[in-house]
């Protein structure tokens, strides 16, 4: 099911139906994500005239083009090669006119590889930020609001530098709810939120920015571009792969197989622990009550859960999901579960997630690990390495959020 939900959602079997007629003018084609340069081969194949452009992507997601560049930079922590990239992006779209064509090739990932900050912040500041928004509990949305409002890209910037020309948004979702400003944080979207939006999100976590940040945040230069402004091109906007395709994918896989499934949501958020509880006790009540399903049957869910990192481990969302879901369980039998991102990606760590079963819990006490500490530690990364149980995919060059599912393969006795 996990690589039915990944093959789904690769860029060469669903961008070429979402592209237009070539235009009068030149076609430039500019992106970023790590399901970005994918998009690129994907675009170079299908397009029938022809075209130039530069995309950015995570360092080992690279794939061969002939006629759009692919540059590597690093993610989820940005570097130079980034801010390289994003320069010679608002360069390459510069001077353009109506009869020009921009496609922009948008994926997850976008954010941190397309660094380039507002005037008076440094890389490095935008780095520290970075490093305290993925260790402050904050969801997605309330990440990428805070990142748009201090870059000199993002936020609409890159579509106002198109101006005249017509700008395509193709677009792969890594955000609960497909909302394009927070994909990749909308460099060439119109962005709703305001910088007192950013301000607000900054104390609810109580992040410490260096004053200089701050005072950026506040001032009129870090508001992004709103709906209506007239420095925005033509723009449209294509979706070409979402978790809610991925999902589907997955659940032919289960109902071929004989299992029924049922599809609990694409945009499911919270921390990964409690979300973890929860479905394990809905997973428990199906078991042991065929309440509100009768096992045999498939859960599946996709979405971006979040870990703020309190202890000494590695953070990852799938991992720590799926150590709760593995302790809420207690070894019911009949029970196995698989949690990884669909980018291979799990947090900062080269590892997709991992799986469970019921004999999870006794295999790590046997090994000397708890599983109680491990999960206090935010360590779900250390305990599924420990137990040989970590899913390692490696690039696989798309992004549609994490991916969920708990398969059970029979009632327990208490229900039969």
């Amino acid at each position: 099911m996990f690589d039915a939900a990944i093959a789904a959602a690769q860029p060469a079997r669903t961008l070429a139906r979402h592209l237009p007629a070539p235009p009068r003018g030149r076609t430039i084609v500019i992106g970023a994500g790590k399901a970005s340069a994918a998009m690129a081969a994907a675009l170079e194949a299908a397009w029938p005239g022809p075209l130039q452009g530069l995309v950015a992507t995570r360092y080992g997601y690279a794939v061969p083009c002939s006629r759009i560049e692919i540059v590597e930079a690093a993610h989820p922590v940005p570097d130079d090669a980034g801010l390289a990239a994003s320069r010679r992006m608002l360069e390459l779209v510069s001077g353009l006119s109506e009869d020009d064509l921009v496609i922009c090739l948008i994926s997850g990932g976008g954010s941190s590889l397309l660094p380039l900050p507002l005037a008076g912040i440094t890389l490095d500041d935008k780095q520290q930020v970075n490093r305290a928004l993925l260790k402050s509990g904050a969801t997605i949305s309330e990440m990428n609001c805070v990142r748009r409002h201090l870059s000199a890209i993002k936020g609409g910037r890159l579509a106002a530098a198109c101006h005249p020309a017509q700008v395509l948004n193709l677009l792969i979702s890594d955000v609960p709810g497909d909302e394009a400003i927070d994909v990749a944080s909308g460099p060439t979207v119109p962005d709703p939120t305001t910088c007192a939006d950013a301000l607000a999100i900054i104390g609810r976590y109580a992040i410490d920015l260096p004053g200089h940040v701050l005072a950026a945040l506040r001032s009129d230069a870090a508001e992004t571009l709103k709906p209506g402004d007239p420095r925005l091109p033509r723009i449209r906007t294509e979706w070409i792969a979402t978790p809610r395709l991925a999902l589907q994918a997955a659940a032919q896989v289960g109902r071929d197989a004989g299992y029924a499934v049922h599809v609990l949501g694409d945009a499911i958020e919270g921390e990964a622990r409690d979300v973890g509880k929860v479905l394990g006790g809905i997973a428990l009540a199906a078991a042991q009550h065929g309440e509100p399903f009768a096992a045999p049957c498939v859960l599946l869910s996709g979405g971006e859960t979040t870990v703020t990192v309190r202890g000494s481990g590695r953070g990852g969302r799938n991992v720590e999901f799926l150590l709760s879901l593995a302790l809420a369980l207690r070894g019911e039998a009949g029970i196995h579960a698989i949690a990884g991102d669909t980018d291979g990606v799990d947090g900062q760590e080269e590892i997709a997630g991992a799986v469970i079963g019921p004999d999870t819990l006794e295999r790590a006490w046997r090994a000397g690990l708890n599983p109680q500490d491990a999960l206090a530690a935010n360590d779900g990364h250390g305990f599924f390495e420990a137990l040989g149980d970590a899913v390692m995919t490696g690039p696989t060059l798309t992004n549609v959020n994490d991916f969920r599912a708990i398969v059970l393969t029979r009632a327990s006795r208490a229900n039969t």
